[in-house]
């Protein structure tokens, strides 16, 4: 399903932006695996009907991960039984990476890297309740100071069968330099398969990034907002892509989110087409036309005038 030694592109989790509609874009274009927006396990376990939403996929979303956080041990196991009885998940990914605060406060997140021997505990309670072909963890390179082999240590000794590493600590957030290096120190300490993520947002950054850590795999977050036909660019090696393509996998996205969402999946949308018109010749006068825009088919024609002027 996952082939690590050819190398593969994943998306990375972000809260607002990768539902179901954006992954199921970039899964069509060139990525080879798609992750859940963060599930908090205990808004699992307590019947959070908006988490159980969250946990939907589309057809094409195969392999396909769900990402947990929680941090006690028993809340986590109640949550992996309830996975186990969703058909169509192939692995459970544990998240502790998340810098913000309200996810630190409750122990869980980037606040695991403090504790790794409860990070452990968290990551074997997984592996040994799950009925998924996958568990893995999305890690940063530690809490305030960078111990990024002794994190990828303690995932391994857990179990996973991979981890996804943001070359940053969780003091450095997301605007510190990303330490390349770090991670491959990280790389150089496990034998299982780790994944290198962080502003990677280009072919040539890419291909650089993958020679620094010496991960043949990537994971792009924040470099596919605005920019998801990164990955048709990495998968088919291209160094630009075309306004053409551009162009279509933008009215992909709208019709995406016409699908999920109905009619407000237009307006929900236009949050996405502020991002896809940045830096475009006359960007700003199109973001006021579509804010002003109510009727859904006017708003594809303007999305098709503009992407086929400007893109």
């Amino acid at each position: 399903m996952l082939d690590f030694d050819k190398g593969i592109f994943a998306l990375a989790p972000l809260a607002g932006y990768t539902d179901l509609p954006f992954r199921s874009l970039v899964k069509k274009f060139g990525a080879d695996l798609t992750i859940s927006e963060m599930i908090s396990a205990n808004a699992l376990v307590y019947n959070s009907k908006k988490t159980y939403e969250m946990l939907k996929k589309s057809p094409l979303e195969s392999p396909y991960i769900v990402q947990i956080a929680g941090y006690e041990t028993q809340i986590i196991k109640k949550a992996v039984e309830i996975l186990n009885k969703i058909d169509g998940i192939d692995g459970i990914d544990l998240n502790c990476g998340c810098p913000v605060p309200k996810v630190v406060s409750q122990k869980a997140g980037s606040a695991l890297l403090e504790d790794l021997s409860q990070t452990q505990r968290v990551l074997e309670t997984i592996k040994k309740h799950s009925n998924k072909r996958f568990v893995s963890a999305k890690v940063r390179l530690g809490f305030n100071e960078k111990i990024s082999d002794k994190i990828a240590i303690a995932c391994e000794r857990a179990g996973v069968d991979f981890i996804s590493m943001h070359g940053r600590t969780r003091a450095g957030r997301y605007k510190a330099a990303v330490d390349y290096e770090a991670i491959a120190k990280a790389k150089q300490s496990v034998k299982i398969p780790v994944i290198a993520n962080g502003d990677i947002t280009s072919l040539e950054k890419a291909n650089m990034v993958k020679k620094i850590t010496g991960c043949n795999s990537l994971m792009i977050g924040r470099g596919a907002v605005g920019n998801p036909w990164i990955f048709y660019q990495l998968k088919n090696n291209l160094q630009t892509v075309s306004k053409e393509k551009i162009k279509e996998i933008v009215l992909e996205h709208f019709e995406n989110m016409l699908s999920f969402y109905g009619e407000k999946g237009a307006f929900i949308f236009r949050k996405h087409l502020h991002t896809y018109s940045k830096g475009l010749p006359e960007a700003s006068s199109f973001r006021d036309r579509v804010n002003r825009i109510e009727d859904i088919g006017e708003m594809r024609k303007a999305i098709e005038e503009f992407f086929t002027q400007k893109g």
